[in-house]
C-alpha cells in the first residue's frame, strides 16, 4: 500500500482519481442525489448510535451518562476517525488517498484498485469491528466497563456509509466479481 494525504475534498467528483472502466462494468445502485444519501447516511448513524446508547443504559451497573467513562468513550469515539481510515488503507494493495473536509464531516480514503467482493467487504467492515464492535461486545460481557460500551456504541454508528457499502456490494455483487471505485462510486464488473 503506498498511502497519499490528498489533502481537502472540495466535493468536484473529477477530482478524485479515476481509472479505465473495464468492459461490463456495472455501477452500485445507489441514490443519485448526494446531498439525500448524506442524510439517509446520518440518520443512518443517529439511529444505530442512539440505540446502542440506550443498550448501555440499560446494561451498565449506574447511570452511565453521569460518569467519566461516558465523556472520554465519546471522546475516544473522535480520537479513531483517523485510525479508522488508515484500517480501510491497510486494506489496499496499491496507491490510497485519504481526503478530508472536517466542515462537511468528511474523512474517507479511497483507491481504484480491483478488489474481490470479499477483500471489498472486509476492507469497508475492519474498522468498525476493531472500534466498534469489539468494543461493545466487550462491555456487553462486562457491563461494567461503561467506557467500552461508549465508545463502541459510537463507533458503530459512524460506520453507516461502511454498512451501504457492504449491502450495496452484497446484495448486487456477483459471485467472483471484482469491485473498485472510480470517481465517488463504486463499480463491479465479472
Amino acid at each position: 500500500m503506498k498511502f497519499h494525504h490528498a489533502g481537502k475534498y472540495n466535493g468536484d467528483e473529477n477530482s478524485l482519481p479515476q481509472r479505465e472502466h473495464p468492459a461490463n462494468s456495472v455501477p452500485f445502485k445507489e441514490p443519485k442525489n448526494m446531498t439525500a444519501m448524506a442524510v439517509i447516511m446520518n440518520l443512518m448513524a443517529i439511529i444505530i448510535t442512539v440505540i446502542s446508547i440506550i443498550i448501555v443504559e440499560i446494561l451498565a451497573e449506574e447511570d452511565a451518562y453521569k460518569t467519566n467513562e461516558y465523556l472520554y468513550g465519546i471522546i475516544a469515539s473522535l480520537i479513531t476517525l483517523i485510525p479508522h481510515e488508515f484500517l480501510h488503507a491497510v486494506c489496499f494493495k496499491s496507491d490510497v488517498y485519504m481526503y478530508t473536509n472536517l466542515s462537511k464531516g468528511m474523512l474517507f480514503v479511497y483507491g481504484t484498485e480491483d478488489m474481490s467482493k470479499a477483500r471489498f467487504i472486509f476492507m469497508s467492515f475492519l474498522p468498525n469491528i476493531v472500534f466498534g464492535f469489539i468494543p461493545f461486545v466487550i462491555f456487553l460481557i462486562r457491563p461494567e466497563l461503561i467506557f467500552f460500551g461508549v465508545l463502541g456504541a459510537f463507533c458503530i454508528g459512524s460506520g453507516a456509509g461502511d454498512y451501504l457499502n457492504i449491502f450495496n456490494c452484497i446484495t448486487q455483487v456477483p459471485k467472483n466479481s471484482k469491485v473498485y471505485q472510480c470517481g465517488i462510486h463504486t463499480y463491479w464488473y465479472k
